[in-house]
């Protein structure tokens, strides 16, 4: 589970909204973009939620970036639209997300664990800026 369309659909936001002078809608963003706006308004609260987006309410209201495009780690995105950590494998380096539970007789576990290490590494670096 890297991506789902929750992950998706908040970087395509995210750019839409970088663009826009004017504090754009979870409405507006979701006829756009295509995207159901109850879906789409869940995933807008929750990057707010974690500091990536700022709310305004009223009848101008709507959403603006909280920082920098290159302040954004594409980490925090992935974090908020899923609400967990983005994780390559099932079986992973956390013993909790380990289907049998071997995490520490599994073969291939520290292959998995470096794999995701890696992983995590690139996307807390990899910034909003670097991709769009």
């Amino acid at each position: 589970m890297l991506l789902t369309r929750a992950s998706e659909y908040a970087l395509l936001s995210l750019d839409v909204i970088r663009n826009s002078k004017n504090p754009i809608g979870a409405g507006q963003l979701a006829s756009e973009l295509s995207i159901p706006k109850s879906f789409l308004a869940k995933i807008l609260q929750s990057l707010a939620k974690q500091g990536i987006l700022v709310s305004h309410k009223g009848a101008h209201g709507g959403f603006i970036l909280a920082k920098g495009i290159d302040e954004i780690s594409v980490h925090e995105i992935i974090f908020a639209a899923e609400g967990k950590a983005p994780t390559v494998f099932d079986c992973t380096q956390y013993t909790e997300s380990c289907p049998n539970g071997s995490i520490g007789t599994c073969a291939i576990s520290p292959f998995l664990s470096n794999f995701q290490t890696r992983i995590d590494d690139f996307l807390h670096n990899l910034t909003l800026g670097d991709i769009l």
